[in-house]
C-alpha cells in the first residue's frame, strides 16, 4: 500500500527524500479520509479533525527535515 514514487531533483538529500515520502503518505491518507467521509463512515467534523492533525504532522516533519 505504500508505493512511493521515485524522487528526482537537483537538491537530492536523504531528508528531502524522507519529506517527499511523508508528503505522499499525507496525500494517500487524506484521500482515504475523504472517501470514508463521502461514504458516510465518519462525520465531516471527524474528517476535518483527522486531516488537520495530519497536516500538523506534515508541517512538523517539514520543519525537522528541511531546515
Amino acid at each position: 500500500m505504500e508505493s512511493f514514487s521515485s524522487y528526482h531533483g537537483s537538491q537530492w538529500s536523504p531528508n528531502r527524500l524522507a519529506f517527499h515520502q511523508n508528503l505522499e503518505q499525507f496525500a494517500e491518507r487524506v484521500g482515504l479520509i475523504v472517501g470514508l467521509q463521502g461514504n458516510g463512515k465518519i462525520s465531516q467534523d471527524d474528517a476535518y479533525r483527522q486531516i488537520r492533525d495530519l497536516l500538523a504532522e506534515l508541517k512538523s516533519s517539514r520543519k525537522q527535515l528541511l531546515k
